[in-house]
């Protein structure tokens, strides 16, 4: 079991959804301090302003366009003045959006900005070069376990997450560097991500038969939450979790195991 009790988080898009609902989770668990980055200010001022609230001088806001690269370093930085040190990234900021206008920012927040704040992540904490260790948390999504024509360039850069995560965390990764990678993939949930979704597929005519045919249903954010909380405790370095339909968290790394074992067969 990991222990959540005094530990300093750093949580992108962390203004509201899954987000802010990760940092009241943990400061309610026992958590010393949470950074909250998001692009969306005055939002998140108000946030933080709510939480310390209740938890007196224990959460922070910083801007940052995840992205960004400037964006991303100046933030970190500040994180790390303010926390003192970074115990746990949760990497939760994403764009669901295939639209011609947004498709490239959705890759650059889901997937280049992940990998940024990772290997930020990393250097700070390794154990090897005189860090404390930690968890970096990445949030991938079950639209990278099946194929959703309506959106496939959010699926493909959810899945990068995936490949991305496990590919880092083979061993020894973590006997070496004391840092945990571990990776979510929730199902659709009940955030403001799921709204508005025509308008945000990358053939709307074809999007609009496609979800006609195809209800969703989604899970309750605190199950999500619940779900990211199990994965903290209990969780592997590579281990690869699913979080759906209100079910308790599931670990399917075999899963993904096995099917690199058939794969390197061929290979």
């Amino acid at each position: 079991m990991w222990d959540i009790k005094d530990k300093t988080f750093l949580i992108t898009g962390g203004a509201s959804g899954l987000g802010a609902q990760y940092a009241k989770t943990f400061l309610q668990l026992g958590a010393k301090k949470v950074a909250i980055l998001d692009v969306a200010e005055t939002v998140g001022v108000s946030f933080v302003t709510s939480l310390n609230e209740t938890y007196p001088g224990k959460a922070v806001f910083i801007k940052c366009d995840v992205g960004n690269e400037d964006d991303i370093k100046g933030a970190f930085q500040k994180a790390l003045n303010d926390l003192q040190r970074l115990d746990v990234i949760i990497n939760n900021a994403g764009i669901m959006s295939d639209s011609p206008d947004l498709w490239r920012k959705s890759c650059e927040v889901n997937w280049q900005g992940l990998v940024s704040f990772t290997m930020k992540g990393v250097e700070s904490m390794r154990t090897d070069e005189g860090g404390a260790g930690g968890t970096i948390i990445n949030i991938a999504s079950t639209a990278a376990l099946f194929k959703l024509p309506t959106m496939p360039v959010y699926c493909g850069s959810k899945l990068a997450v995936i490949h991305f995560s496990q590919s880092l965390a083979e061993p020894p990764f973590f006997e070496r560097t004391g840092v945990r990678i571990l990776t979510m993939c929730p199902g659709p949930t009940d955030t403001p991500l799921l709204h508005n979704l025509l308008d945000r597929a990358i053939d709307k005519k074809y999007a609009e038969d496609f979800y006609a045919a195809v209800p969703t249903y989604p899970q309750e954010v605190e199950s999500a939450v619940n779900a990211v909380v199990k994965m903290y405790q209990e969780g592997d370095c590579g281990s690869i979790w699913l979080s759906v339909k209100n079910k308790p968290a599931q670990d399917i790394t075999d899963m993904f195991r096995n099917f690199y074992i058939e794969l390197a067969k061929v290979i």
